[in-house]
């Protein structure tokens, strides 16, 4: 019989998931999604489901990775808060399942996973997309994002120097300049398989760490 599912909070996240790892899997999860093949991979539309007393909503996101035997859900839930509310504006679980027996595997907390897998696809965009003489980042906005993209990037490429213009909705306000001719933006669609590849690493990681005596 399937054990109890293991507890994998924010700080143990941060401790077993690593740019090195994540990024060549991530590659690997991006380029079986492009090639559209069921076998290996399901990802259905995010489904969503209104908070409107709390005013915001629950997302759902779930992937498949057949071959892989990969089945992962992310509960995410986003708020349209007060600039006074100390309250978070998001919060994100992911859940790791058996797809054999069905039950659960592990629950994780979701921030760390959806922070690093964003800036990561991001990372692999520009890889693919940059130009090879760039010496400058530039990043758009100063919050979680930010930090975890600049984390990434400097670890994957040589910068001579890192810039933070603006906050984002400044730029989008246009009260604030975007600087277009530094700057390309490269979006993440926020796809569920990410998310599974990355709760599946923690896991794996989680277990070689406690498989040691």
């Amino acid at each position: 019989m399937p054990g109890p599912p293991v507890i994998i909070w924010e700080h143990e996240v941060e401790r077993l998931l690593h740019y090195r790892d994540l990024i060549p899997r991530l590659e690997q999860a991006l380029g079986k999604f492009s090639r559209r093949d069921s076998a290996e991979l399901i990802q259905p539309v995010r489904t969503t489901v209104p908070l409107h007393r709390h005013h915001g909503f629950l997302g759902l996101m779930p992937a498949y990775m057949e071959k892989d035997g990969v089945l992962c859900a992310k509960f995410v839930c986003f708020y349209n808060r007060e600039a006074s509310s100390t309250l978070p504006a998001t919060q994100a679980t992911v859940v790791l399942l058996d797809p054999e027996y069905g039950n659960v595997k592990a629950v994780m907390d979701g921030d760390v996973i959806t922070g690093m897998r964003t800036a990561a696809a991001s990372a692999i965009s520009a890889k693919l997309l940059m130009r090879p003489e760039a010496e400058v980042l530039t990043i758009l906005g100063s919050g979680k994002q930010a930090l975890t993209h600049y984390s990434v990037f400097t670890e994957m490429f040589s910068f001579k120097e890192a810039e933070v213009f603006a906050e984002l909705g400044e730029v989008i306000n246009r009260t604030k300049p975007a600087h277009r001719e530094k700057t390309t933006v490269f979006k993440s669609l926020g796809m569920g398989v990410e998310d599974a590849v990355s709760a599946e690493l923690v896991y794996e990681q989680w277990k070689a760490k406690a498989s040691q005596p």
